[in-house]
């Protein structure tokens, strides 16, 4: 071997230790990163009519003899959270989160909706909660709204109503102002394009409102209107006070293009997707994405309407929305591919947009919506990054069902390889993400799914009447990862169990 070659063959073996190395570094954890598990009130609290608490929308639309939830499933018990909080607590200690997500319910805290009548009992309930959340050494991440409002409010037509903007801005006003000396992170609304397109563009979703191309964007329209409200009384009356942080959590995917060169339709299928409630708050101009007015206005004019069918916000809203957050909030769950559609012959997209969007049969299945696609969480957080000048990111939540048992390899799997394309986009991609949220900590009521999509990092058995808990594989997996500071592989650990 000549000494080219020797030489050839060290130079190869130094990149393949650094290579080695850096790989390593990139898995590790940055400083004071915050990693947790979430919940929302209606999921999991159960006592759907204590604490002088009143009918919620999801009360109303589980009660109904037409209820389209499977199985019939309501969420009026629940995992009883209400009386069992402090076990979930102490469980989440033993893992090693460093904060809790959980939301509040509506009528729980406003009877009526509005502030003539303030639950005290309701208020206590979530002051134990953040209080027993901070005394484990924890950090409560409290959203304010996750779907839950009061009944009636419904029958006003909900979202669709701009009254809703006021009602949950005095909503706001009395959470902040109650709870606010302890809590330093709030998401005002928890995912609109979703609640907007499932509620209100179909009826798979409370309150079952189907007026798609209307509903869908009256809802959404109004829920902007409401967090920037929200976000404004925080400014002016609590901030200075208090000294917490105030976003706003959407539901983001990654459009991959098909075919792969057609990066223009990916680009589309971004900004009508995540970008339609983010790009308001977080883009350097504000208003809707100009690729979504100029489609959806245009099919509105060819179908004859005299207005668009995409509400216009003035030149004062697109102000007061613009930078109304102090981090963006994401769900990541899953991908999907995208392909333009050509227009019809009297010029018009067969919807608003001009794409088709579809679930790839080749990727790893792990429930009927939800296939295993980790590097669509890098290629959002990037993106993301790139399109709105790298905002602090929180995701909020992220996760995968498995089968009933503890034996949960496949969660683990999934929560590593997601974890790994976070880490890569963070310490090698410089993109701004502080924390990371799984998707649940307990198994719970999963909306139309009811209680056959099973979340939870701990199961809960529903045919129990105390609820019995018993924590998964994953969670042990999870407190090597938290007291090591960096990724591991599952291969690394041995038998966790």
């Amino acid at each position: 071997m000549d000494q080219f070659t020797i030489f050839g063959c060290f130079i190869f073996i130094l990149r393949s230790c650094s290579g080695t190395q850096l790989e390593e570094d990139y898995l590790k954890f940055p400083p004071g990163f915050s990693i947790g598990s979430a919940s929302s009130a209606y999921q999991v609290e159960g006592a759907w009519n204590v604490s002088g608490k009143t009918p919620s929308v999801w009360d109303w639309f589980t009660h109904k003899k037409d209820s389209t939830v499977m199985d019939q499933a309501t969420g009026d018990i629940a995992c009883d959270s209400y009386h069992k909080y402090k076990e979930d607590i102490a469980m989440m200690k033993d893992i090693g989160f460093r904060h809790y997500r959980f939301s509040l319910s509506w009528t729980r805290i406003l009877p009526t909706g509005f502030p003539d009548k303030i639950s005290q009992e309701g208020l206590q309930y979530y002051k134990d909660l953040i209080d027993e959340v901070r005394r484990q050494g924890m950090e409560p991440f409290v959203t304010i709204y996750h779907w839950d409002h009061p009944e009636f409010m419904n029958r006003l037509g909900s979202w669709t109503n701009e009254l809703m903007v006021e009602y949950y801005a005095e909503y706001a006003r009395i959470v902040f102002r109650e709870l606010g000396s302890r809590v330093k992170v709030w998401a005002t609304l928890n995912e609109p394009e979703q609640n907007c397109r499932l509620g209100f563009a179909k009826d798979v979703h409370a309150p079952g409102i189907n007026l798609p191309y209307f509903g869908e964007y009256l809802c959404l329209h109004n829920y902007l209107k409401a967090h920037a409200r929200a976000y404004q009384i925080y400014n002016e009356e609590f901030r200075a006070e208090q000294g917490g942080q105030v976003g706003i959590v959407h539901l983001c995917e990654h459009f991959f293009p098909q075919p792969s060169h057609d990066l223009e339709t990916s680009r589309i299928g971004f900004e009508c997707g995540c970008g339609w409630a983010t790009h308001p708050i977080f883009s350097k101009e504000g208003n809707y994405p100009q690729v979504m007015r100029e489609r959806v206005n245009g099919n509105s004019k060819l179908e004859g309407l005299p207005f668009s069918r995409l509400p216009k916000f003035s030149p004062d809203w697109i102000k007061r929305i613009r930078g109304s957050s102090d981090f963006l909030g994401i769900n990541v769950y899953t991908a999907r591919e995208v392909r333009a559609m050509p227009r019809e012959k009297n010029g018009i997209w067969p919807n608003d947009f001009g794409t088709e969007l579809i679930i790839n049969e080749t990727w790893p299945v792990n429930t009927a919506w939800l296939r295993v696609i980790p590097q669509a969480l890098g290629e959002i957080l990037r993106r993301i990054r790139d399109v709105y000048d790298n905002p602090p990111v929180y995701i909020m939540e992220n996760g995968a069902t498995s089968a009933k048992g503890v034996n949960d390899y496949n969660r683990i799997e999934y929560l590593h390889d997601y974890m790994k394309e976070m880490l890569l986009a963070i310490n090698r991609d410089g993109c701004n993400v502080k924390g990371y949220t799984i998707w649940s900590f307990l198994d719970s009521f999963e909306w139309s799914e009811g209680y056959t999509d099973l979340f939870g990092l701990v199961e809960v058995d529903f045919t129990d009447p105390n609820r019995k808990r018993t924590p998964r594989l994953s969670t042990k997996w999870l407190k090597k990862i938290m007291q090591k500071g960096r990724l591991i592989n599952i291969k690394d650990l041995g038998q966790l169990n």
